[in-house]
């Protein structure tokens, strides 16, 4: 005997939904017959909606797997055309119709490893400094000769800097926006001031572009000029020029910081965690960079490397000062 899967209801809300669904009855003795899929499914099975109700489960799905799951019941992630998806099932019966739902956690997943690999990257990052504290701590308990015992004391203040930068990166960089509209050259002064005894320093000249209304966290905002400024001073020659150049794209404004550094290699890993070049002085934590990724993606902008001439760029988007929804 056959039972007649059960008839959904007229659920317009589904074509809204972002994940894939897929309604589904069960025929006794016969395999799970769709009845209903919403756009989301239609789009990632390339069935049309009309033409999906009464068709098998498996000729839409195509996946012995996830009929398998909608006969059972339950969840699994799978790969699917090199994205991440979580499948949850409910069987059908009892006149109620089972359901499929597939949702994309490409994104998630991808964060998730990221937030590991930062992780592993500060426990080391950390380890070194309070070494280097110990080491000092432990010489000075020593009746030093005054000129050393400086030495070390400077040697200590450098690793206390060192720990206090990465609080700060950590601090800013995952704390949640508070957005405005301000100027650029706001921004830009609040650096120059920062970064005025390190370019002085190593004999170095800043100089800024043209002024552009943005929308953005102001202290975001100054931790990426900060982490781009610093990272251009460290790895560009000595008494090198670096500019932070500006210009409009339509309603985003592009930032580039330029230095005349060695050539860029793979510039496609350099924002990853784990990431650090070999540096005149041989300082930096790894996580500058993908600090500043992290914040810029958070507003919605795109970060990248390039040469350009025989200058390095790092650029940036941030939304002009007529955007209002961060």
């Amino acid at each position: 005997m056959t039972e007649a899967p059960p008839t959904p209801r007229s659920d317009a809300w589904m074509d809204a939904l972002g994940q894939a669904v897929l309604l589904f009855g069960a025929v006794q003795g016969g395999p799970p017959t769709v009845l209903r899929v919403n756009a989301a499914a239609a789009r990632l099975w390339g069935v049309p909606q009309e033409r999906a109700a009464g068709r098998p489960l498996l000729e839409v799905v195509r996946r012995h797997t996830l009929e398998a799951l909608a006969e059972r019941g339950g969840e699994l992630e799978l790969e699917m055309a090199g994205r991440t998806l979580r499948c949850t099932a409910t069987r059908a019966g009892a006149g109620e119709p089972g359901a499929l739902i597939v949702e994309d956690v490409t994104e998630h997943r991808r964060r998730e490893a990221e937030l590991r690999e930062a992780a592993a990257v500060l426990s080391h990052e950390f380890r070194t400094p309070v070494a280097g504290l110990r080491g000092v701590l432990e010489a000075l308990e020593y009746d030093l000769p005054p000129e050393l015992a400086r030495k070390f004391v400077g040697q200590g203040l450098q690793e206390v800097e060192r720990l206090g930068r990465l609080v700060e990166d950590l601090a800013v960089g995952f704390r949640p926006t508070r957005a405005r509209t301000l100027p650029l050259a706001e921004a830009f002064a609040r650096a120059e001031r920062l970064l005025a005894p390190e370019v002085t320093a190593r004999g170095a000249t800043l100089t800024f572009g043209d002024d552009h209304l943005v929308r953005a966290d102001p202290d975001k905002l100054l931790q990426v000029l900060l982490n781009l400024v610093e990272n251009a001073l460290r790895y560009g020659p000595p008494a090198g020029a670096v500019e932070i150049a500006t210009s409009g794209r339509g309603a985003w404004v592009e930032v580039a910081v330029l230095d005349h550094g060695a050539p860029l290699g793979d510039t496609g890993s350099l924002f990853r965690a784990h990431t650090r070049g070999p540096s005149a002085d041989g300082q930096g934590s790894g996580m500058g960079l993908y600090i500043v990724r992290s914040i810029v993606e958070g507003w919605g902008g795109q970060v990248w490397a390039e040469r350009r001439g025989e200058r390095n760029a790092f650029c940036f988007t941030l939304p002009g000062g007529g955007h209002r929804e961060l």
